[in-house]
């Protein structure tokens, strides 16, 4: 259920939580936060709220692939002893309409998730949500969006490009992760990235620092046919219809046969590069909308940095329906 890597020993872990509040000046004062108990790096989102002295916790605990909810508990409050801070976690089954109209900050975790219009008619009117990701990033199968605005919900996303946050300085590293499970060295190898967001800077730099030759267009129909690659990297914002299909497949399977495609974020239709056998990593196919890699796999560095980034752009928003305020806006993103 845990992560057995050495890195994510409980007491590193609450060493990085209180690095990240203090870094981010996270101050949850008077708050009271709902949020989910999980597993793994994950695990330290409440632990996040709490140290930042949120009032009180709620942290829904289910049994999951990863683990019993006697598991998931477990693991929080390890981490919340070690911390101090267990008096202010309250560990609850489900979201219930007198549990959720409790809730001044709201995360939009995988338990919390999906936020949908009966749970947004039982919040607080300057109840906040915090997307813990950036604003652009959106999936709307998370929230529905339509209802927060009807009835004035804010929802808010984390600036992860701030200097107290810097998630996206993981991007490369990532990138690098993938591929070297996937068995491609990197190191001198020649690498497509195709690419069409903020994250191509940080994942090219990524590359380039581990030494590969990367080649970087934003969409398949741009690139060379008259290179070899040793790996077509997918970073492309997912749509509503895959980002790569079958003729793109054939594409692949004409000009680079052999070369691994790294799904590492945006959909693909995967039976389509099946059927030209094309190898893809991750071996998972990740849920349409999410990535292939997660931050988590690097460590729990990233993870720590952006839930408390998404707590703080939160709070910022939270304090201004009744404390008008410009500190820490640099935080936020609004959709």
């Amino acid at each position: 259920m845990s992560d057995p890597r050495p890195g994510l020993n409980p007491h590193r872990l609450v060493s990085l939580v209180h690095q990240a509040v203090e870094r981010c000046d996270l101050r949850l004062q008077n708050a009271i936060v709902l949020t989910e108990a999980a597993t793994g790096a994950y695990a330290v989102t409440p632990i996040v709220a709490a140290i930042a002295r949120a009032e009180k916790v709620l942290a829904i605990a289910k049994t999951t692939r990863y683990g019993s909810v006697e598991q998931v508990q477990a693991l929080t409050k390890q981490l919340a002893d070690i911390a101090g801070v267990s008096d202010r976690i309250e560990f609850i089954a489900e979201k219930t309409p007198d549990i959720v109209a409790q809730a001044d900050i709201i995360t939009n975790s995988g338990h919390v998730r999906p936020i949908n219009a009966e749970m947004i008619g039982w919040m607080k009117p300057n109840a906040v949500i915090g997307l813990m990701y950036e604003a652009w990033e959106f999936r709307p199968e998370d929230l529905d969006l339509i209802t927060c605005r009807l009835k004035g919900i804010q929802v808010v996303g984390v600036n992860e490009r701030h200097p107290a946050v810097d998630v996206f300085s993981f991007l490369g590293i990532m990138a690098v992760k993938q591929l070297l499970d996937a068995g491609i060295s990197v190191y001198t190898s020649n690498i497509l990235l195709l690419c069409d967001n903020p994250f191509q800077r940080f994942i090219e730099r990524g590359l380039v620092q581990a030494g590969a030759t990367v080649d970087t267009v934003d969409s398949l129909a741009t690139a060379s046919i008259n290179k070899n690659y040793d790996a077509i990297l997918v970073a492309l914002q997912p749509r509503l219809e895959p980002i790569l299909g079958a003729k793109d497949a054939a594409v692949i399977a004409k000009y680079w046969p052999g070369t691994l495609v790294a799904q590492y974020w945006g959909d693909i239709e995967r039976s389509a590069f099946a059927a030209q056998n094309i190898p893809v990593c991750s071996e998972v196919e990740p849920k349409p909308g999410h990535m292939g890699i997660l931050p988590s796999a690097v460590g729990p560095e990233p993870i720590v940095r952006l839930q408390t980034g998404g707590l703080k752009a939160a709070e910022v928003i939270w304090r201004q329906s009744f404390q008008p305020q410009t500190s820490g806006l640099e935080f936020v993103q609004l959709l």
